[in-house]
């Protein structure tokens, strides 16, 4: 089955899991940056929970699906219409063949995720289907989307004859809070402020200069408690750097590998969905954490979305 892309958005790509063991070697990971919508969405039709789908950031795509289709949108709170009828976020919706699927903004929140049964295929390149948009591979052809793509889907056995919406949902919560000021708990990193709690006691706010890449922040300025030069050390997705103009840079999915700012945090894995929705002019706080805290919500995330998995297989197959 083919999807064709009438118009493609502000920013869509097609993107996993990305790609790991390869940042010795200068390769990022890129990915989808909210990992929890992305699995979910996967779930709902039937998919591995690691499988490619349409990342959609702000504004997203028009698309017209060839064949008979499953469909989940998870992530931000995001208009889609499908022939006239509005389609409702998380939960399992069947399109007839032909169908155009117009997905508009995203009234809460910065990035949904698109899911089709069968998943998108690609051909993958060090063992990921990821667009690598600052490293121009991948996906396809390393780049966003752009009218007239058509994106190849893997068999499915779904029929349906009219537009399908499943009664049943799953909820969010806690893991998307669109909430504000976003809470995001931050581990202690290798470097520290001055005075040492001067990140924690300020609002900061999220900078039109953010990217894939990174979150910049917008605030007043915070010092490093050590201001001499450094040799570039080895960060990754989560790690809070503050550069010269002492406002803070949370790395997301498409960070580089090495950096020379002072290294002050370390946003925890499961807060990093909150991060991924987080848009231009939203407020946030960090929140100190411990290693243990981190490592204990990041089980109880896990041990939710086993939870939601084993619902949603119950679900499918009755």
């Amino acid at each position: 089955m083919n999807v064709h892309v009438l118009s493609p958005g502000l920013l869509s790509s097609i993107q996993d899991t990305g790609r790991h063991g390869f940042r010795h070697l200068g390769v990022g990971s890129a990915g989808v940056m909210d990992a929890y919508s992305h699995a979910i969405a996967n779930l709902l039709v039937g998919n591995p929970v690691g499988a490619p789908v349409l990342e959609i950031t702000m504004a997203g795509p028009r698309l017209r699906i060839q064949r008979t289709a499953r469909i989940a949108l998870c992530g931000a709170d995001i208009v889609a219409r499908c022939d006239g009828r509005d389609l409702a976020g998380w939960r399992t919706i069947d399109l007839p063949a032909g169908s155009e699927l117009t997905i508009g903004h995203c009234r809460r929140g910065a990035r949904a995720y698109l899911a089709v049964a069968g998943g998108f295929t690609l051909s993958p390149l060090l063992g990921s289907s990821s667009t690598d948009l600052r490293g121009g591979f991948g996906g396809c052809a390393g780049r966003a989307l752009a009218s007239g793509d058509v994106l190849s889907v893997g068999h499915s056995t779904i029929d349906a004859d009219a537009i399908r919406i499943a009664s049943w949902w799953i909820d969010p919560a806690p893991d998307l809070d669109f909430g504000s000021p976003a809470i995001i708990r931050m581990l202690p990193g290798h470097d520290a402020t001055s005075p040492p709690d001067a990140v924690f006691a300020r609002e900061w706010r999220v900078s039109v200069a953010s990217n894939r890449q990174g979150l910049r922040l917008e605030g007043d300025a915070v010092r490093p408690a050590n201001a001499c030069e450094r040799v570039s050390e080895p960060v990754a997705a989560g790690t809070v750097q503050l550069p010269p103009d002492g406002r803070p840079i949370v790395l997301l999915a498409d960070a580089q590998t090495h950096g020379g700012y002072p290294r002050i945090g370390h946003a925890i894995v499961a807060d990093r969905p909150r991060l991924a929705q987080l848009r231009p002019g939203d407020a946030l706080r960090f929140v100190p954490c411990t290693t243990q805290q981190a490592r204990r919500l990041h089980c109880e995330q896990r041990q939710r979305l086993a939870r939601i998995a084993f619902a949603i297989g119950t679900r499918l197959r009755t």
